[in-house]
């Protein structure tokens, strides 16, 4: 889909003006940005969207401590992006299913231009 910039749709600067005025909502799409800004919450999050990992899993495959990813996996959970389930003595993370989620797993796939693992590109 091509889209060339500004789009107009015929809408008034009144119309834009009253989508605006409420910083709450852009807040809202600030703050993900600014979680995801983080690159290695960023790859967790890709990664919990394809499988389910636990702390050490996600540790080995980063390549960082168990400490650093348990701060990351905190934030992503209290964002309300991933979830978690308790096994035994193991805590397991996934990404909950959303909209939102939905929408910036496709993001990060479009702009990295890759494909879920064992996807061909199409």
């Amino acid at each position: 889909m091509q889209m060339s910039f500004p789009h107009i749709h015929g809408h008034q600067d009144d119309e834009i003006l009253d989508h605006i005025a409420n910083i709450d909502d852009f807040q809202i799409v600030a703050k993900r940005f600014d979680l995801l800004s983080d690159t290695t919450r960023l790859k967790i999050f890709w990664i919990l969207c394809h499988r389910e990992k636990c702390v050490l899993e996600l540790s080995k495959m980063m390549q960082i401590t168990s400490a650093a990813i348990s701060h990351h996996l905190k934030a992503l959970k209290e964002a309300g992006l991933i979830l978690s389930r308790r096994k035994k003595k193991e805590v397991y993370y996934q990404v909950a299913e959303s909209k939102e989620t939905k929408f910036l797993h496709d993001m990060i796939e479009d702009l990295l231009n890759i494909a879920c693992p064992g996807e061909t590109e199409q």
